[in-house]
């Protein structure tokens, strides 16, 4: 794709938030996890690219190893990218990453803490990335609240919450996106029985978007992926269980149809996993992460790729007939995944 005209669909966030790209940009592996970080030169051609080619929702976090800074040194050498972009970062994670913290005077401190590294005076939208089983949800909320009147943050999001608390948080103020792993390997939000998992049924009947990371199972839906081989020494998904030796040729089954189907429809299995996606929901959005302008560019040619109401059963009798191998996050790391919150005092 040559061309400078985004082929991306747009929608808006939730019932009260802007038009904004419904496939954005993960930037959480230019900078961590799946190997190291490349040079600022190249990084940045990545981001100019992204605008170029309308994929201008951005997804960081505090957590996220230099990437705020990162950001921070693209915006300013860049003055007119700012206003291009919408721009979405996380807190919560402190202390080498190993602990949590919702409470508000964390927040009011790590706002504070993103302002300064990003350059900038406000984020447009502010997620709790995780909640921290102490702080009721109604005092984080509040927090966020007042981030909001004093101008620092534009949207309000919540990442890897319950349904219950969910619905508590609204009672508060309006949640604008909940982020959640979303894709043919992760299918929990679905669940719309339940008060726990049922957080796509919650969006769907508070106006809240439902922003998907992962959307690519980590990549391993872009069929790249053959064993736990192809990774590079240092890459950070050696330590999943989906991607250990005994779990991958469960996943690859799922990963071969998908090919096969997109093969006969003349895209890639990425393409067609990140379409599939979109078809769950008008306010469902996907973040896939790239470090490679080739697959950012794949990955926004998705929004050429329509899919049929047949083609769209096919996919949905491949993903409920597939054998899911190993959690998604190691022992001990997914303890505060869908979570709850204590209740007010």
């Amino acid at each position: 794709m040559s061309s400078t005209q985004s082929t991306l669909p747009t929608a808006r966030l939730g019932s009260q938030g802007p038009l904004v790209p419904r496939l954005g940009l993960g930037l959480m592996g230019m900078s961590v996890f799946y190997g190291a970080a490349g040079s600022d030169e190249d990084r940045f051609k990545i981001l100019d690219r992204a605008i170029e080619i309308g994929e201008t929702f951005w997804d960081t976090a505090d957590m996220y190893g230099d990437n705020e800074e990162m950001l921070g040194r693209y915006f300013k050498s860049r003055p007119d990218a700012r206003a291009k972009v919408f721009l979405a970062t996380k807190f919560s994670f402190k202390n080498n990453n190993t602990e949590n913290d919702s409470s508000p005077e964390y927040i009011k401190w790590a706002i504070d803490q993103s302002l300064s590294k990003l350059g900038l005076n406000y984020v447009d939208l502010y997620y709790c990335h995780r909640v921290d089983g102490v702080t009721p949800i109604e005092k984080t909320m509040e927090a966020l609240k007042e981030l909001k009147q004093q101008g620092k943050i534009k949207y309000i999001g919540l990442s890897e919450v319950s349904a219950r608390t969910l619905y508590r948080a609204v009672k508060v103020e309006h949640v604008d996106a909940v982020q959640l792993e979303y894709s043919p390997f992760s299918l929990e939000c679905e669940q719309d029985d339940d008060e726990r998992y049922g957080v796509k049924k919650a969006c769907e009947e508070l106006g809240v978007a439902l922003v998907a990371y992962s959307p690519l199972g980590r990549g391993m839906m872009t069929g790249k992926y053959r064993s736990p081989n192809d990774l590079a020494p240092d890459d950070g998904r050696r330590w999943f269980p989906r991607f250990s030796e005994e779990n991958f040729p469960k996943s690859l089954k799922v990963v071969d149809k998908f090919t096969e189907i997109a093969q006969a429809k003349g895209c890639t299995a990425g393409q067609l996993t990140l379409a599939w996606l979109l078809t769950r929901g008008d306010m469902v959005f996907a973040i896939p992460g790239t470090t490679k302008i080739k697959s950012l560019e794949e990955n926004v040619a998705t929004g050429q790729v329509h899919l049929e109401q047949n083609e769209i059963d096919q996919l949905q009798t491949v993903i409920k007939a597939a054998e899911v191998g190993g959690d998604r996050y190691p022992q001990g790391v997914g303890a505060n995944l869908y979570a709850d919150t204590p209740a007010m005092e």
